[in-house]
């Protein structure tokens, strides 16, 4: 198995946002090494070097920036504790994340087939709400949620939404703001957590 070198900063700020515009406005399979190099001014041999095939590349890119989102979202709620404030500022953080990056939001829900994705280590997000888990188990154990739900039922229900709320706001040709349909998605999403 081969051993990725560290990308340097220097070639992410080169590669990074020129690979996302390119995936976010092009269909997946139109995309390829030689248009980014050219795009880029960087080798097909150094891409190469770092990442190998056009997959990796991209799912690398999406791997690093979805993962802010947990940081964010880790700084956001520390130091709440009602469950339910704490599930909205999650869905925020989320939604105002993919809308200050919409190549991101575009690239990771439209743009990159799913099937090809799910091969690669970086579709199962392990840290979104793993910070959550606690506040799950202590509202769980309090009443304020639903005790039968598991942990991975409410990350299906997040991503769910997740999916839906880009989805409709891509077709929408992004004329609203994201963080602007929270409530909506949100009301749904606390009546699934809350206790029969």
């Amino acid at each position: 198995m081969r051993i990725k070198p560290e990308i340097p900063e220097k070639l992410k700020l080169r590669l990074y946002p020129t690979v996302l515009e390119l995936f976010s406005n092009h269909d997946f399979h139109r995309v390829n090494i030689r248009e980014i190099s050219k795009r880029t001014k960087v080798s097909s041999g150094t891409i190469y070097k770092y990442f190998s095939s056009k997959e990796d590349l991209i799912f690398t890119i999406l791997d690093e920036q979805i993962a802010q989102i947990s940081i964010v979202m880790s700084s956001h709620i520390n130091g709440m504790v009602n469950i339910k404030e704490i599930f909205r500022k999650v869905l925020w953080v989320t939604m105002d994340f993919y809308e200050n990056n919409p190549g991101v939001a575009i690239t990771a829900f439209i743009t990159v087939p799913t099937r090809t994705w799910m091969q690669d280590k970086s579709y199962k997000r392990q840290d979104d709400l793993t910070i959550l888990k606690q506040h799950i188990v202590d509202a769980r154990e309090k009443g304020r949620i639903d005790p039968n739900l598991s942990f991975r039922q409410i990350s299906d229900a997040y991503y769910m939404i997740c999916y839906r709320c880009i989805h409709n706001w891509y077709y929408s040709k992004m004329k609203y703001k994201l963080t602007d349909k929270i409530d909506d998605y949100f009301n749904l999403f606390w009546k699934i957590m809350m206790p029969g």
